[in-house]
Order: structure tokens, then sequence, then C-alpha cells
């Protein structure tokens, strides 16, 4: 059984202001880092910075620190579910690269033709890419996944 997709902006209230003001400084800042990049070496070098996941490190610093203080809260220590929950960040985050190349590759094949036809086709790509990565990790999740309690051993029985 598959868990559905679906948004939550619950998380959103959680965050502090100055955490939000450090995301936005480390996008602008890689957003000017790419434009310098491409003033120097061109488009085509500059462009693969344009995927560089800009604010991931400090999302998945922000992630640990809201899991350790959500479950100190709770009265437990909480650095293991800091850890889990900005693992799978950094999983989001490489799955979101496969889409982000798909994306790059096909408007960089179609932009010739048309930058509007390109930009649609990139990013259909970038989608159909993106969730079939997800079902894919899904699916090897689920397979690798030992059996669940309730099932009996040939080493509990008498």
């Amino acid at each position: 059984m598959t868990t559905p997709i679906h948004v939550s902006l619950s998380s959103l209230r959680e965050g502090r202001w100055y955490e939000y003001v450090i995301r936005f400084a480390l996008g602008g800042a890689a957003t000017v880092f790419t434009g310098l990049v491409s003033s120097r070496y061109g488009a085509s070098v500059g462009g693969l910075f344009l995927a560089l996941p800009a604010i991931f490190c400090a999302s998945a610093t922000l992630i640990e620190k809201h899991e350790i203080r959500r479950k100190r809260k709770a009265g437990l220590p909480g650095q293991r579910r800091g850890r889990e929950a900005a693992a799978l960040d950094a999983a989001g985050a490489a799955l979101g690269a496969f889409g982000m190349l798909a994306f790059a590759v096909v408007f960089w094949l179609l932009v010739e033709a048309s930058v509007a036809g390109a930009f649609s086709a990139a990013s259909l790509a970038w989608l159909v890419v993106s969730v079939a990565a997800w079902f894919v990790r899904r699916r090897l999740r689920v397979a690798r996944r030992p059996r669940q309690a309730g099932k009996t051993s040939d080493l509990a029985k008498p």
C-alpha cells in the first residue's frame, strides 16, 4: 500500500523568521553565483549550476532542528528522528536533481525550435522523471523492508 502525495503547509508555522531569511539569502547567493559563472564561462556552463540545490544545506539543518525541537517538546531526545528527517529531505533533493537534469536536457534539445515549446516539454519531462523516480524509490524501499512483527520466526518457536 502506498501513501498518496499530499501538501502540508503546517510546517511553515514551525519556522522562525530568521530561518526563512537564511533560506532566501542562500538561494539569492546561489543565483548570483550562477550569474557570475554564466557571464564568465557562458550560458551552457552557467546553466548547469541552475540545478544547484541552493537552499538544500540550510533546509536540511533546519529540518533536523525542527524535528529535534518537536521531539523535545514531547520529552524525547529527538536526534535520531532529526537525522532521519534530514536524510529523507536529502533523498528528495537527489530525486529532484534527476528531474532537473531531464529538464535541462529536453530544454537544450528543443530550445532552437521554440522557447515556449522547449519550456513546456522540459517542464513535463521534469514532472515525469521526478514522479517516476519517487515511485521507483518507494518500490525499492518497500521491497527491502523486513517482515513486520506478528509473524513468528523459527527462533521463537518452542
